[in-house]
């Protein structure tokens, strides 16, 4: 557990009581951590956090002379990353960790891994951008998020020490390496599910950001192997366009998986249907069945990963493993079923980039003989370029295309949507016809039911399990899952919940 803390040598009379970045919540006996962020820079408030009752500084700009202890660090974010694991008490040293990255299909993985891992005997917690397990507890980790703040990831593994629990499953995304989230975890395996398109408008290039999720594979080399640990091992994607990269940058043992022949793991004999997946999964002497509910051939890629993690990095017998993934029935907001007796499939999906789209329709084509109709929208203020790309891959693989808002933020709704529209169009699209403009979300669920007949299947991507939307600097509380349910139960006259309400409701 947290304690006050000793921090600054030289000085023996100071004690911390509390870290934080934040001036706002600075109380008597805080140490205040300034950094920059896009939007604000937490060197223009250390007076205020001073008049607070911060005793000590953090800091990358050179000593204003304010009267209290200055350290002064070359990166604000790694510090407090460092100091907050120590604030702790290092918990990630104390289990076996176990990271994932990617751009899709990280979720996915990380609850597929934890299932594992619990199948073979392993007390294990879980972190991911939908909830934290410990123990027999779920906590909720926030509305938009990619991976948790580092004080926030120590907390939790903190609680997972506590509670007694050997391993740790941790997503990770590229905003959270970049800043340094997870820099004070110490990972025995890391995991990668594929590299695709994506955060450009954060990283500026694909370069840029292949070399943030790389960080992850870098770090394996902190710390030594950890006692009755296993060895320090990346889990890689042999069929990905991040694998030579990764594969050069990783130091530590390197397990392959994918359907190349070349790939250590592989999965053979893929066969992908209504009810889910089957394969086998082909290791060093063994050609484990593998089943699961989880829908799409993509999700077999995700399947393998988690599987050559748990059996090649950890440890874990094939058949049990077989075991974990089977139990794993569905993942909130990941190609999940919303069924009010309805004579079609309706179903909810995160898919929010182009790779992710085109291989979410892909599976909902082999899902059904009627027509595949796609809800999305492309967020504010992020990537534009996948705007246009999401739209031509609509128009490609779903028979009609309804382009919605989708945290549209402080850009304008309208403009966002002719910019998808003129990608429909590239791709051969005829508004009014094969694709149509709703700007409020819940109409455009309400128009995709209107427009479906039996046997073909409506699919909304881009939230999932989220659980709110943003209009200028408001979060709106929304959620897909709910949204969907309430214009079905309009379409047949039954029992729902009421839509939520958008601004352009």
């Amino acid at each position: 557990m947290k304690e006050q803390i000793q921090f600054l040598p030289g000085d023996p009379d100071i004690s911390i009581v509390k870290l934080t970045d934040d001036s706002r919540q600075v109380v008597p006996g805080a140490l205040f951590i300034a950094i920059k962020g896009e939007s604000a820079d937490g060197h223009r408030y250390q007076a205020e956090a001073i008049e607070r009752g911060a005793v000590a500084l953090v800091g990358e700009e050179p000593d204003r002379g304010l009267g209290v202890p200055y350290i002064r660090v070359p990166d604000s974010r790694l510090a407090l990353a460092q100091l907050e694991a120590a604030w702790y008490g290092h918990p990630s040293r104390k289990m076996i960790m176990i990271g994932v990255t990617g751009t899709d299909g990280k979720t996915t993985s990380t609850n597929l891994i934890f299932r594992i891992l619990k199948a073979g005997g392993l007390s294990t917690g879980m972190i991911s951008t939908v909830n934290a397990v410990i123990g027999d507890e779920q906590l909720d980790t926030g509305f938009h998020v990619t991976t948790p703040n580092a004080q926030e990831v120590q907390s939790y593994l903190a609680q997972m020490v506590s509670t007694g629990l050997s391993h740790c499953v941790l997503e990770v995304t590229s905003h959270g390496l970049y800043q340094h989230r997870v820099s004070g975890c110490e990972f025995d395996i890391a995991m990668i599910t594929n590299i695709t398109h994506e955060h450009l408008d954060y990283h500026g290039s694909m370069q840029t950001y292949r070399k943030a999720k790389g960080r992850l594979f870098y770090e394996l080399l902190q710390g030594d192997r950890k006692p009755g640990g296993p060895e320090k091992a990346a889990i890689l994607n042999r069929d990905d366009s991040s694998y030579d990269y990764l594969h050069r940058l990783t130091k530590v043992s390197q397990i392959s998986y994918g359907l190349s022949p070349e790939a250590n793991v592989r999965a053979i004999e893929i066969e992908s249907g209504a009810e889910g997946l089957k394969f086998i999964a082909e290791g060093p002497g063994y050609r484990q069945p593998v089943i699961s509910r989880l829908h799409g051939e993509f999700n077999a890629a995700n399947i393998l990963g988690a599987f050559a993690a748990g059996v090649e990095g950890l440890g874990i017998k094939p058949e049990k493993a077989a075991e974990g993934i089977a139990s794993l029935t569905a993942v909130p907001g990941r190609m999940e079923h919303i069924d009010l007796g309805q004579p079609f499939t309706a179903m909810v999906d995160f898919a929010h980039t182009p790779n992710a789209l085109s291989k979410a329709l892909k599976a909902a084509r082999q899902m059904t003989d009627g027509k595949v109709i796609a809800v999305f929208g492309s967020a504010g203020l992020r990537d534009r370029e996948k705007r246009q790309l999401m739209a031509e891959v609509s128009v490609k693989w779903a028979d009609e295309t309804i382009l919605t808002a989708e945290d549209p933020r402080t850009e304008s709704l309208d403009d966002i949507l002719e910019e998808m529209a003129n990608g429909a169009r590239t791709a051969g699209g005829v508004e009014g016809f094969g694709f149509w403009r709703v700007p409020d979300r819940g109409q455009a669920l309400q128009f995709a039911v209107q427009r479906a007949e039996p046997g073909d299947l409506v699919i909304t991507c881009g939230k999932g399990h989220e659980q709110s939307m943003c209009f200028g600097d408001t979060e709106y509380p929304w959620d897909d899952r709910v949204a969907l349910r309430a214009a079905l139960a309009e379409l047949l006259g039954v029992a729902g919940p009421e839509m939520p309400r958008l601004p352009t409701s």
